[in-house]
C-alpha cells in the first residue's frame, strides 16, 4: 500500500524576544547562512530582515525582528512596532527567551502582548542553551512553561536550541514548519533573503562599527549607503564595485570615537566591513567611508525617514 506524500507548506515565521536573545544569530543558523548582523550590543536588529529556508517538503520564510523593549526613543518606539506588525501577520510565532537570563518583567510584556495575538501558535525556543547546565535548563524550561501559563498563552512546543552548537537547531525548523500552511513556494529556488543589497551591505558595516565601541555608542551609529554599482572601464574578468557609506553619530565627541586616532578605528572597520562585503557579493570592492554627526537622529521624524526607519 502505497503512501501519498506530505503536501508542501510555505509559509512565514518571526522570530521575537527581548534584545540580546540570539533571535540574529537563529536565523543565520536556520538559513545555513549569513544574512542577519549580529553583536553583544542589545538592540542591534534594526529591521524585519528575513531569511529564507529551502527544504524538500516546504519552503519556511523567517522574519528575525528588532528586540522587544522599552522605548527611550522614537526609534525605539519604531522598532517595537515593527515587532507587533510583524508577529501579527506571520502564521506562527517563534519566542526566543535566552536560557541564560532568568525570566523577567520584559518576557513578561512580551508574552502578554502575544496574548493578543490569540490565534497565531507560538513555540518557546529556549536559546543558549550551550551556556547553562542541565539543571539550570530545566528549571529554566519550567519558568517558560509558566510565564506562558500566567500570561495565558498556549506554547504549541517549548523547545531548547543552541545556535551556536547546532543542538536542536533542525527540530525547530521542522516545529515552524509544522505549522506552516500548505502552499507552493514563495520565491525562488536558491534565494536567502529579499533583502536589497544596499541594505545588507549598511549592516555588514554597521555590524564592523559597533565591535568594541563604547556603551553609549551602538545606538547612535546609523549606517546609510549613498551609492553601490561596478567602476566603469574594468575588464569583465576583473570588476570591482564602488560603494560610498555614511555612518551617523549623535554627537561631535561620538564622531571622534568611530573615527579613532589618526583614522585608525575607522580605517579598521573599512577594513572589517570590506571582508564580509566581497563575501556577500562575490566581487571586490572597493568601500569609502565618511562620519556625520546627525544631532539626536533617534528623536527626530525627520532624520528617521532619510535613514530608512
Amino acid at each position: 500500500m502505497s503512501t501519498s506524500p506530505s503536501p508542501f507548506r510555505s509559509g512565514f515565521a518571526s522570530l521575537v524576544g527581548r534584545p540580546n536573545v540570539g533571535k540574529s544569530t537563529l536565523t543565520n543558523a536556520l538559513v545555513g547562512t549569513k544574512i542577519a548582523i549580529t553583536s553583544p550590543r542589545p538592540q542591534t536588529t534594526r529591521h524585519a530582515i528575513r531569511g529564507i529556508v529551502h527544504r524538500a517538503d516546504a519552503q519556511l520564510v523567517l522574519v528575525d525582528t528588532p528586540g522587544l523593549h522599552r522605548p527611550r526613543t522614537l526609534l525605539g518606539e519604531r522598532l517595537n512596532d515593527v515587532v507587533k506588525t510583524t508577529w501579527a501577520a506571520v502564521d506562527v510565532v517563534a519566542v526566543c527567551l535566552a536560557a541564560t537570563d532568568p525570566v523577567g518583567p520584559g518576557d513578561r510584556f512580551l508574552a502578554a502582548e502575544l496574548a493578543k495575538v490569540a490565534k497565531t501558535p507560538k513555540i518557546a525556543v529556549v536559546t543558549k542553551t550551550d551556556l547553562v547546565s542541565a539543571d539550570q535548563l530545566v528549571g529554566y524550561l519550567t519558568s517558560v512553561a509558566t510565564l506562558g501559563d500566567r500570561a495565558g498563552v498556549t506554547w504549541t512546543d517549548i523547545v531548547p536550541v543552541s545556535a551556536v552548537t547546532g543542538f536542536q537547531v533542525g527540530l525547530v525548523a521542522d516545529l515552524l514548519v509544522a505549522q506552516l500552511p500548505t502552499g507552493p513556494p514563495l520565491y525562488p529556488d536558491g534565494d536567502l533573503t529579499d533583502e536589497p543589497e544596499a541594505t545588507l551591505v549598511a549592516e555588514l558595516i554597521r555590524e564592523a562599527a559597533l565591535d568594541g565601541v563604547r556603551e553609549e555608542l551602538p545606538h547612535s551609529i546609523a549606517v546609510l549607503v549613498e551609492e553601490i554599482g561596478p567602476r566603469e572601464g574594468r575588464p569583465d574578468d576583473k570588476p570591482l564595485i564602488d560603494i560610498e557609506a555614511y555612518l551617523f553619530v549623535e554627537r561631535q565627541t561620538q564622531k571622534g570615537i568611530v573615527i579613532g586616532k589618526g583614522g585608525a578605528r575607522l580605517k579598521h572597520v573599512g577594513s572589517t566591513a570590506r571582508k564580509q562585503i566581497e563575501a556577500l557579493l562575490g566581487t571586490p570592492v572597493y568601500l569609502d567611508l565618511h562620519v556625520k554627526v546627525a544631532k539626536n537622529w533617534q528623536r527626530d521624524p525627520k532624520q528617521l525617514r532619510r535613514l530608512g526607519f
